[in-house]
């Protein structure tokens, strides 16, 4: 336990913030630093063919033990953590034996992890637990997932009696922006399919996640003294309310879940002459995730068709932009990967928790670019924030499946 932990530890200390504002992959530096890390750990472990592009991302091979034709498969993760919350100076605390009661984070800034309201913690009474001090975010999201995979593929090379095809390995920049899969060379990776360990709680197994899209809409108004406004002024922040004003009230993050989409708006900035909304729009369903896209130009063109005679010209411009889709629609031809993941859970005595993803990963955009990618859970659980955890044992429960996956892979049809 203390190495996966020592592990742990060593990459999640280390602040790999990405930035959405940054045209660069990756793109911030300090990303260099887990992934000249992570190239040199891979080579010391006896991994093959280690990389390290332009980019910063670190792919490598364990290489087939058997003398039969096994498909090569991958395992993914990124490296980045979301620039939501800071993940500068991380100060992990461990928690041997949780009692299941509260866990003060940062008793000067009254800061506590409490099961009243993270129920999800009650399922790791008596295991050990890595927290946050309450000032930053942990970083599980993804460094649990590459703890994991490092920590897998030591083991498969200190433990050659396990039979394995040959597996490939990438660690990736810039997921937490919508990024890690743009550089991504799949046809370098050479796998037939792989598995992104980036989900959360123990037994997590997906293969559906939203469409997403997203909207800057821009609304041009006309300042004018308000003593004299009648019939003249036109106030962009006012038309931004009547926008926001008719998405539909109930579909919203807060007050949706499982399969239901939202719109939600992200970020909004204005004065009388112009305004501008940020809108993420989601839905795991195709035809509904095109049926709100059409909203959002259906209402444009309402209050565009109110304003044309006064503006004399449009005074709501959206630009609305696709990020990922639903990699349902690529992985249920080859369903047999899902399968794979399934048994290997099942024989680990893990109950598959098989459900959509509320969000997406690398996997989803590599599914639409040939490399089939279901999810896997990593362990962590908050993610994005100060009351970020994850327990000790989930990841190595996590290490255990790769393992066994690579052997069910590699077994004689």
């Amino acid at each position: 336990m203390q190495h996966i932990i020592d592990r742990f530890i060593s990459y999640v200390t280390i602040d790999t913030e990405s930035d959405a504002n940054s045209p660069t992959t990756p793109s911030t530096a300090k990303q260099w630093d887990l992934a000249n890390k992570l190239a040199e750990e891979l080579k010391a472990i006896g991994m093959e063919d280690v990389t390290i592009d332009e980019h910063s991302y670190v792919m490598a091979t364990l290489p087939s033990n058997v003398d039969h034709e096994v498909p090569v498969i991958g395992f993914v993760s990124h490296f980045d953590t979301t620039p939501d919350f800071t993940g500068a100076n991380v100060k992990p605390q461990i928690v041997p034996n949780y009692d299941g009661g509260d866990i003060i984070l940062n008793k000067e800034l009254n800061i506590v992890l409490s099961p009243s309201y993270f129920k999800d913690m009650l399922q790791y009474k008596g295991q050990t637990i890595i927290t946050t001090d309450g000032t930053t975010l942990l970083g599980a999201d993804d460094k649990a997932g590459i703890t994991e995979i490092v920590t897998a593929m030591e083991y498969m090379i200190q433990h050659p009696e396990i039979k394995h095809g040959k597996i490939r390995i990438c660690f990736t920049p810039d997921e937490e922006i919508g990024r890690g899969a743009d550089l991504f060379d799949v046809e370098k990776f050479g796998a037939e399919w792989a598995y992104t360990m980036d989900g959360s709680q123990i037994g997590e197994l997906e293969y559906e996640n939203f469409n997403a899209a997203g909207a800057k809409i821009t609304f041009k108004g006309i300042s004018v003294h308000p003593g004299y406004a009648k019939g003249k002024m036109i106030n962009s922040m006012l038309l931004a309310n009547n926008f926001i004003s008719q998405l539909p009230a109930n579909e919203v993050p807060e007050k949706t879940k499982g399969y239901e989409g939202f719109f939600h708006v992200v970020g909004i900035s204005g004065s009388i002459e112009e305004t501008t909304v940020q809108l993420i729009i989601r839905d795991h369903d195709k035809v509904k995730f095109e049926e709100r896209k059409v909203m959002i130009q259906t209402i444009t063109d309402n209050i565009n068709a109110e304003y044309q005679k006064q503006f004399g010209g449009d005074v709501v411009i959206p630009e609305v932009r696709d990020y990922y889709y639903n990699m349902k629609e690529k992985v249920e031809p080859v369903m047999h990967i899902v399968e794979i993941a399934e048994k290997a859970m099942r024989e680990l005595g893990i109950e598959p928790l098989i459900k959509p993803i509320r969000g997406g990963t690398d996997g989803s955009r590599l599914s639409y670019m040939g490399l089939p990618c279901p999810n896997i859970f990593a362990g962590g659980h908050n993610f994005h924030g100060k009351y970020e955890y994850v327990p000790v044992e989930s990841m190595q429960k996590a290490v255990e499946v790769i393992v066994k996956i690579a052997e069910l892979t590699a077994e004689k049809k």
